[in-house]
């Protein structure tokens, strides 16, 4: 397949190594090279299987919006964007286009996501979150955080969860969804020690997304990878 990844930092550049590791042809831009989605013409994009968006929130929907337009498929990494997601929706709707989004593409995390939501049946207790990231993540909370937060108010609507976010040097993620009863505490934790987690399911992702219209949460198909 033909990947197009947008965004050269530390995961795009990962995500970009582990397509070619799997066979792929890859070719990636930065922001410079692709200004306010300047870059995604149909030409550009004529032969491209997926293209990979590992950017910023602002640059995340111009890309996004220029390849849907396209009838093109995009896996979205970048999170901070989620305001615009109808949006998207709509776009790939119209034009045939194939949208595959996600606040993480770590397995390991979408396991976190499950065993929350059976931790949040539980009755009495006190939820918190905890989140770890490097200091130049944008957003705050995370989109794992928040995502978090919304599984545990899906099952205990009106629950109030606090998130605590901190940013530390080149912390690669973590993430800590605490419950808190009368008499004891619950602790679920995932910590990211390798990039390559996140890196290798929007890879997977974007194999299972080749050919595809329509717009999914990673969380409904990684089971299918």
């Amino acid at each position: 397949m033909q990947f197009l990844v947008l965004g050269k930092g530390k995961t795009g550049s990962l995500v970009a190594e582990i397509a070619a590791e799997r066979g792929h042809t890859v070719r990636a831009l930065d922001i410079n090279e692709n200004r306010n989605g300047t870059a995604l013409t149909a030409a550009a994009l004529a032969g491209v299987d997926a293209v990979i968006d590992f950017t910023a929130p602002e640059a995340a929907v111009q890309n996004m919006t220029a390849v849907l337009t396209h009838g093109s498929r995009i896996v979205v990494g970048t999170t901070g964007w989620y305001a615009y997601l109808d949006g998207m929706k709509a776009l790939a709707a119209e034009h045939g286009g194939g949208l595959l989004y996600g606040t993480n593409f770590s397995i390991g995390v979408q396991k976190l996501f499950r065993l929350t939501a059976e931790l949040a049946r539980l009755e009495g207790y006190r939820f918190q979150i905890s989140e770890t990231h490097h200091v130049s993540k944008l957003d705050a909370p995370s989109g794992t955080a928040i995502t978090l937060r919304q599984i545990v108010g899906a099952a205990q609507p009106g629950t109030k969860v606090e998130i605590s976010s901190h940013r530390v040097g080149d912390a690669k993620g973590e993430h800590i969804v605490t419950a808190t009863g009368a008499y004891d505490t619950l602790e679920l934790r995932h910590e990211v020690t390798s990039r390559r987690c996140l890196a290798e399911g929007a890879v997977r992702g974007a194999e299972w997304l080749a050919g595809k219209s329509g717009a999914w949460d990673f969380r409904e198909i990684f089971e299918q990878l």
